[in-house]
């Protein structure tokens, strides 16, 4: 069986994500795309996909069984809604929302439902080699995790379109969704903290560290630097009570001739994370198939937002800044069952 999907926003990621479905996976077709951009959508949509008018016609038809959204972060929240009441499996492009109150109305609608149909874009989870690392953390050969150092570099970011609110609210949810599910903990506290700023962004807050204290004690250091130059760089380390696993430098190729000895680095997160962008969908294939969805959930989405907020708070603040988070609900703490 082949799945068809439905393509809500066709920019940067939504036409990676059509190619990603038609061209390098199985078991999914791109039948419907849409856009604010109409022309957009046409010039994107694969041979034979209808282009929709707007979101909810997209959702709401017959020929749609599962939806995919990479729209403007705004505008995820009413379709999400629309997903859960028409009953279809959706991939959401982070953020899953862009508030606490909209997290809560979408969390609210799944459970309702009664199973998981929502899946948040949070790759690195499906990157082979953090998940060699959580199996090292979970194996416990190394004790309990006591700290854990997260680094996020981008080689530039888009002048006028990147404001200094975004490390914080856009980039930090990868670092936080990963430690959290690293560490198998909840994130209770943020604290940030500004160093020398950075001639390369000119008027731009940046660099960040911000500290992410975990419920069972742990603490993660997140550095964020999105005009760093030279590439992008995403580094991990754990330290536990016997030792430290850290994540490869990626790629691992190391080049040696008459300029000396070295490694390249990827140019930005399309390069670094490929891989485990097809690894994502390939598991969200399989569970929407099913009529359901594996992998971050609505619960992860949520967290992400209390923490981006917090941690916007914090920078004001100057204080740590508390996460406060609602009773989990049973429908998050189970893992869906699909069939063989």
């Amino acid at each position: 069986m082949t799945l068809a999907v439905g393509v809500i926003g066709t920019g940067m990621i939504g036409q990676d994500h059509i190619r990603r479905l038609t061209q390098v996976l199985s078991g999914a077709r791109v039948v419907a795309v849409t856009d604010i951009d109409r022309d957009r959508a046409a010039a994107a949509a694969p041979e034979g996909a209808k282009v929709f008018d707007t979101p909810q016609a997209l959702v709401r038809s017959d020929t749609v069984e599962a939806v995919v959204i990479c729209s403007w972060g705004p505008a995820h929240e009413e379709q999400l809604l629309d997903c859960i009441a028409a009953g279809k499996p959706v991939f959401c492009e982070k953020p899953l929302v862009t508030s606490e109150a909209a997290a809560l109305r979408v969390m609210e609608a799944e459970v309702a439902f009664g199973h998981r149909l929502v899946q948040v874009g949070f790759m690195r989870r499906f990157d082979a080699d953090y998940r060699r690392l959580k199996a090292v953390i979970d194996g416990g050969t190394l004790g309990a995790p006591l700290m854990y150092h997260s680094v996020h570099r981008n080689a530039s970011v888009p002048e006028g379109l990147y404001t200094s609110d975004m490390p914080l609210n856009d980039t930090l949810v990868h670092d936080a969704d990963i430690s959290r599910w690293l560490l198998s903990d909840e994130i209770t506290g943020v604290e940030v903290r500004l160093p020398r700023r950075s001639r390369q962004g000119g008027e731009l807050r940046d660099p960040h560290i911000v500290l992410l204290h975990m419920a069972g004690g742990a603490v993660v250091d997140v550095e964020i630097s999105v005009n760093i130059a030279y590439g992008y760089d995403i580094r991990g380390e754990v330290s536990c009570e016997t030792g430290v696993a850290a994540l490869p430098n990626r790629p691992a190729t190391v080049i040696s001739d008459m300029h000396g000895i070295r490694q390249a680095i990827p140019a930005d997160w399309r390069e670094r994370f490929i891989e485990a962008y097809d690894q994502e969908f390939r598991e969200w294939i399989a569970a929407a198939g099913q009529g359901t969805a594996t992998g971050p959930s609505t619960w992860d989405g949520y967290a992400a937002t209390l923490v981006a907020d917090a941690a916007l708070r914090a920078v004001s603040s100057g204080n740590l800044e508390v996460v406060g988070m609602r009773e989990k609900p049973d429908l998050y703490s189970q893992q869906p069952r699909l069939a063989a």
